[in-house]
């Protein structure tokens, strides 16, 4: 199935909101705050101020809620990318593998488990 979005047509992939550029523009402000992150004055300036950081980078009232309620789908739907939601994450005490748990609707544990599934180890001296 395919839908128009900003003039170009797109596929949809059921049960995802695919990171196009209408989602890129509308979590700019909560992806930017995130890049942020990178710097660990930043990660503290958040610590310790978390809605002042907020406003600092112009969150939408959507953005400000998620990440006050820590709702990682939330600031998915507002537009962020879980790239830059990761290093938030990390802030919040999640790793990567908790994010896809909660976006997949899976325990940390099943995840992990479906990661494992999927995965294949050769080890040295093996072939594939």
């Amino acid at each position: 199935m395919t839908v128009l979005g900003s003039g170009a047509r797109r596929r949809l992939i059921p049960g995802t909101d695919p990171f196009d550029g209408d989602l890129a523009m509308r979590g700019f402000a909560l992806n930017d705050m995130c890049y942020s992150f990178n710097h660990a004055e930043n990660r503290e300036a958040f610590r310790q101020d978390e809605e002042a950081y907020m406003a600092r980078y112009n969150l939408t009232e959507e953005q400000k809620d998620a990440v006050r309620q820590r709702d990682v789908l939330a600031m998915l739907e507002a537009g962020g990318n879980v790239y830059y939601l990761a290093k938030l994450a990390g802030i919040l005490g999640l790793n990567v593998q908790d994010l896809g748990a909660l976006q997949t609707g899976m325990s940390v544990d099943e995840f992990k488990a479906m990661l494992l599934s999927h995965g294949v180890t050769i080890r040295e001296g093996e072939f594939a």
